[in-house]
């Protein structure tokens, strides 16, 4: 795991997962009673776990010369519950005291690399400061999402009231432990019109119910597929970045997904879902058999209805293909962007650098109004004014015109005439459910596809994840919603995965989304929908603020900017299970002069 005492030979391990009687049924999965989900396919054949496959690669079992050891703090220096980076020379440890025992971990979050010092130690784990991933101080697991992988744990041992750790250089290096996988024992030579699970999309909740299927031990067939031309990639960072190319967007290079037994088909798409013989039917006609299915589909962007909706140089962005040609196409030119959401909001920002001009027309009053208040979407407004934004606000596009074919102009309802070479639309999505409507799989009068705790649909077998989901919020008294955030989604695959192997997992998780403009990020926690008052701690003007959305006397989402890590905070409260009242949030409001935040770890309600 990174530490290195001493260098144990290389071994074979074979490991079998024996089931009680009773779970023995329940946790077949493929059909014919072929390949169970922990190691076995029917014949008893075991999957098998190389010793060198538990430490990351090359130098699995690094010697006395691969390793550094250092004293690094004296036992007092620590109080419980008290965070530090130490620094071993080839790199830093973080250092946490709780319940009176010393943990080393990796010290930076691996999906953006956040300091875990500046995050939430509580419940024996740490909750990054910026997008809420939780990590296991006693073994370095992901337990949270965003992200793909977990923290190294470091070798902690006392002598002489000092605090020693021990970690390999590599891992110091690294910052990053991808876990344990199987590897597929039945790959799909000779019977490629089969799998035992069939997952539809690669978005964040295909690739993590793959991931931990193999995690868990199970070794036979995953068939991911996607519309898309691309191995899966961190969609979100599409309209934060829109020069990104594919391959610094990939969430796993190409090497991974061969190496784990995971096939991606690309440019597949799914056109009718027969449950009963359980067979996805695709496009060109192949047809796949499937014993588990994950429906991932995801969503598909809402586009203009108005008179010339069709000119050239009008997109939704969708691929990096879309975000490359709008930077190209914007370069020194006009900009119109269409939806004052995260994406609208997003790309505009990002443009103000490249384009001539950037214009936002949006139909409310205030960008995230619904989202974040009048207040903070005024405050996110004047921030975009002073970088040469111009809003036109309560008003839509009437009619988009066009000089030989491609985009000159985009005319508002309000008559008002904008100069245009390249137009972006961003005014929400609906999920991309059409193909299951004549499958008997259930979807609401929306089109979502309603699941229960666990990620499973009205059809045995048959899953669902992501952006194209609702399912019960069990810190909002289980009410059903739909939450298109990225974190969710990981959250999402991960249960269905644990699901299909029998695990009676549910899905409990805060929902945790993020945004990032003019080089200022926003962090929020919660599910604010209906809240009825917002209380503001810190000053808007100078983006730097504090904001808790309340719903009778209950806080139901917070939001911040340059506050951390009061989010990953409320985020670690509400997840404990205790509610956060209103009267709580005043009294912080009224009394704290300095920000002072320890209110919140108190036992509260």
């Amino acid at each position: 795991m990174g530490g290195c005492f001493s260098k144990p030979k290389p071994v074979e391990l074979k490991i079998e997962v024996v089931l009680p009687e009773k779970d023995r049924g329940k946790e077949e999965l493929s059909t014919g009673g072929k390949g169970s989900p922990r190691a076995y396919q029917g014949n008893g054949t075991a999957c098998h776990f190389h010793a060198e496959e538990r430490l990351p690669a090359p130098h699995p079992y690094p010697g006395a010369q691969d390793c550094v050891e250092a004293a690094v703090c004296h036992i007092k220096d620590l109080e419980n519950g008290q965070m530090r980076e130490v620094e071993l020379g080839w790199g830093k440890v973080l250092l946490v005291k709780d319940n009176g025992e010393f943990h080393a971990l990796g010290h930076k979050c691996p999906h953006y690399g956040a300091p875990l010092v500046k995050g939430v130690l509580s419940r024996g784990r740490v909750r990054c400061p910026w997008h809420g991933a939780c990590f296991n101080i006693s073994t370095g697991d992901l337990e949270d999402f965003p992200g793909l992988d977990s923290l190294h744990k470091f070798q902690v041992k006392i002598e002489k009231e000092k605090v020693y750790v021990r970690a390999s250089k590599q891992a110091l290096q690294l910052q990053r432990r991808t876990k344990v996988m199987a590897t597929c024992i039945s790959p799909s030579t000779g019977h490629s019109s089969s799998t035992n699970v069939l997952i539809v999309g690669t978005g964040a909740a295909g690739l993590v119910c793959a991931e931990t299927l193999r995690q868990e031990g199970f070794s036979d067939r995953i068939v991911l597929c996607t519309l898309d031309r691309h191995l899966p990639y961190d969609r979100p960072k599409l309209s934060k970045s829109l020069d990104a190319q594919p391959e610094q967007l990939a969430l796993r290079p190409k090497e991974f997904f061969r190496a784990h037994g995971i096939e991606v088909l690309t440019e597949a798409q799914v056109v009718t879902v027969d449950v009963r013989n359980k067979k996805a039917v695709f496009k060109d006609g192949f047809k796949l058999e499937y014993s588990k299915l994950l429906l991932a589909p995801g969503s598909s962007p809402k586009t203009l209805s108005c008179k010339g909706k069709d000119v050239e140089n009008v997109f939704t962005i969708r691929t990096p293909e879309d975000a490359n040609r709008v930077v190209r196409l914007a370069r020194g030119r006009n900009a119109v962007v269409v939806g004052a959401g995260f994406l609208g909001m997003e790309v505009a920002a990002y443009l103000t650098e490249k384009a001539h001009s950037v214009s936002v027309v949006e139909l409310e009053e205030t960008p995230f109004r619904r989202f974040l208040g009048e207040r903070v979407g005024r405050a996110l407004m004047k921030m975009f004014e002073s970088n040469r934004v111009k809003f036109y606000m309560q008003t839509e596009v009437s009619e988009l015109r066009a000089q030989e074919g491609k985009l000159k102009e985009v005319v508002l309802k309000s008559s008002k005439v904008l100069r245009a070479d390249v137009c972006v639309v961003g005014i929400g999505a609906v999920p991309a459910t059409g193909f299951l409507r004549q499958s008997g799989i259930g979807l609401d009068s929306r089109g979502f596809i309603p699941v229960n705790k666990m990620m499973q649909t009205n059809v045995p077998g048959v899953f669902a994840a992501g952006d194209a989901v609702t399912f019960p919020l069990a810190w909002r008294n289980n009410r059903k919603v739909n939450i298109p955030h990225w974190q969710m989604a990981h959250a999402q695959g991960r249960v269905a995965a644990q699901n299909m192997l029998a695990q009676e997992a549910e899905i409990s998780t805060v929902p945790y989304l993020w945004t990032a403009m003019f080089s200022k990020s926003l962090r929020y926690a919660g599910y604010g929908e209906g809240f009825d008052d917002v209380i503001i701690q810190g000053d808007l003007d100078e983006l730097k603020f504090v904001a808790f959305y309340t719903k009778g006397d209950e806080v139901i989402s917070v939001a911040s900017m340059n506050y951390d890590p009061i989010v990953s905070k409320v985020a670690e409260v509400l997840a404990s299970g205790r509610t956060i009242r209103k009267r709580e949030v005043e009294l912080f409001v009224l009394h704290s002069k300095t920000g002072d935040m320890s209110w919140l770890t108190g036992k509260g309600s």
